[in-house]
């Protein structure tokens, strides 16, 4: 692990003088005394240095496209390559390394891609055999990619029946070449779907469907994908320092290889992990950085009107996610066993003050969610109305209705007490929401003891994935713009479940929307309301808290960063530094 190139004595030196300078309100002023690599007042962009200097809340978990399953992986991911589609700085699917749109059957479910003329950073041409390669590694059980059956399965023809045969008892053959995407030759590629897909060019955007050399993966063996010098690069950035996943520091350059070369203007970006955004912001005002990561509620208070504070409603609904394996993928953990029951999971839900939590611990313009699907994300064909407004609101914050489940639950499991592990990020903000939960719940529910678990965020990647854990604070943001982004999350075994959950009638109302009713959008939307009120109504799978409002500082001489509401977070190819 490197040390960060940021001074941080500086940061720690400037803690308490620069907090109060930004209390006080004055920020023009000490922005413009800080000049950093901006050039002087008046300079022309074409003058200006093109580098800029960001903080993220955390590392980067990987860069391999089969594994990333978060939005810090695909955010660096889709900045140093490319798909077919890419989206646009109108959170639009545009035609990339597609030359143009494709050519599509009758029946709306072949789609044949002519590839543009591009390149690999090491110079070799990119081929539709490379798309072929990733999606099948993808969707290969042995790689066990946790979006590669999410993203493919019940789309992509025969990528549902590979992951079945895989999951079988005893497991059966299968053959990732019966994945139905063919390089017809080097620039043509050919995908079949099983049904008609209105959000194709969203899918064919995301991260999980850039192409990958397989002779470069071949090459590096296990080595793959481990640090900058082994990976390959075809978008606008490439890698020019990252030390794998514990490194607090990564930067990324032009790539001079990219296809699209002159629309990209920036040289240079630096990233560095700071998970205390007190550091973060005090480091932005002394100049040495020109994005913060995400602020603290305090934060975000001391910053309102001034127009360096950039604020999103994003499309991100975070629940508590409640493993109910029964202790066959943690060991005999007391509180995993007892998830299983309906009333216990109905008492967490309704066990906390979702509002409180929003105005005391977050504090930045999120809203108290009751709901999996978020506000102002996707229309209801029929009505013309927004999501929410149709299908209303579940699992309210109810003391008195989460006691009553609370001692039915405990009296069907012939408990008097419920000791269970609380798994969360060891940012600041991580540990101040599993504060809120342990008091909220333990005053709330008698007899329940929260035993919490800090840990950084990739090792919480992995106990998730491994189902190591009982109950955590998990978010989801949309990958394409349909419901069924977050409406087969839960399906039984699907990828992204990861906590037991299983209901026969869910998964029947999720494959039927999938396979039957991709052309009849009212009935589509009709059959993922009922799921939504099933996993959270009759169920209680999850326990909603919030829709996320994200807030960071961004100098003025800043431009153009492209801010995504599904998908990476941003991206950098149209960004531009403007003289102060």
């Amino acid at each position: 692990m490197k040390k960060s190139k940021f001074s941080l004595l500086l940061i720690l030196t400037l803690v308490f003088s620069l907090f109060l300078a930004a209390c006080s309100g004055d920020k023009t002023s000490k922005t413009n005394e800080s000049k950093g690599e901006g050039g002087n007042a008046g300079e022309t962009a074409s003058d200006v240095p093109q580098e800029i200097k960001v903080f993220d809340s955390s590392e980067i978990p990987t860069m391999d496209t089969s594994l990333a399953e978060g939005s810090t992986s695909f955010t660096y991911i889709n900045n140093v390559g490319e798909g077919l589609y890419r989206l646009d700085q109108d959170n639009k699917p545009v035609p990339a390394l597609s030359d143009g749109e494709p050519t599509i059957s009758e029946d709306q479910t072949v789609f044949t891609f002519k590839l543009r003329d591009s390149k690999w950073s090491n110079g070799e041409p990119v081929t539709a055999h490379d798309f072929v390669y990733a999606w099948q590694r993808a969707i290969d059980p042995k790689t066990a990619s946790p979006y590669g059956p999410y993203m493919m399965g019940g789309k992509i023809k025969g990528a549902q029946a590979i992951t079945d045969a895989a999951s079988a008892e005893p497991p059966k053959p299968y053959d990732v070449k019966s994945l139905a995407v063919v390089a017809k030759d080097d620039k043509t590629l050919e995908v079949t779907f099983e049904q008609p897909i209105p959000y194709w060019a969203d899918l064919f955007a995301f991260p999980t469907f850039y192409p990958i050399n397989e002779k470069f993966v071949k090459e590096k063996g296990d080595a793959y994908a481990t640090n900058k010098d082994n990976l390959l690069y075809n978008g606008p950035f490439v890698m020019t320092d990252w030390d794998g996943p514990s490194d607090t520091e990564w930067v990324l350059e032009k790539n001079e290889n990219y296809w699209d070369k002159d629309t990209v203007k920036l040289a240079k970006m630096t990233f560095n992990s700071v998970k205390d955004p007190a550091s973060a912001v005090n480091a932005f005002e002394a100049g040495e950085v020109d994005i913060t990561g995400k602020l603290s509620s305090d934060l975000v208070q001391q910053y309102q009107g001034d127009d360096r504070l950039v604020n999103e409603l994003e499309k991100t609904v975070f629940w508590l996610k409640m493993n109910q394996t029964g202790g066959k993928k943690s060991g005999d953990s007391e509180g995993n066993k007892a998830f299983k029951n309906v009333n216990i999971r109905k008492a967490i839900a309704q066990g906390f003050d979702k509002e409180a939590f929003v105005a005391s611990v977050l504090n930045n313009g999120s809203l108290p969610a009751n709901y999996q699907m978020p506000k102002e994300f996707v229309t209801d064909p029929a009505s013309g109305k927004d999501w929410r407004e149709v299908n209303g609101e579940f699992l309210k914050y109810d003391v008195e209705a989460a006691k009553a489940s609370w001692e039915k639950g405990l009296k069907e499991l012939g408990l008097k007490e419920l000791t269970v592990r609380f798994l969360g990020d060891d940012t600041e903000n991580a540990k101040k929401t599993a504060e809120y939960f342990k008091n909220q719940l333990e005053k709330n529910l008698p007899g329940l003891t929260l035993k919490v678990e800090s840990v950084p965020f990739a090792v919480r990647l992995e106990r998730d994935n491994a189902q190591d854990y009982d109950i955590q604070v998990a978010g989801w943001g949309p990958d394409f713009r349909d419901p069924m982004t977050f409406s087969d999350l839960f399906i039984t075994g699907g990828g992204s479940n990861r906590m037991g959950y299983s209901n026969p009638e869910y998964d029947k109302l999720i494959k039927t929307a999938l396979t039957q009713l991709g052309g009849k959008p009212e009935e589509y939307y009709k059959s993922l309301m009922q799921a939504e009120k099933i996993l959270l109504e009759q169920d209680a799978a999850i326990a909603p808290i919030y829709q996320r409002n994200s807030a960071i500082l961004q100098a003025p001489k800043v431009k153009d960063v492209a801010s995504y509401d599904y998908g990476p977070d941003y991206c950098y190819k149209w960004t531009t530094v403007a003289g102060e």
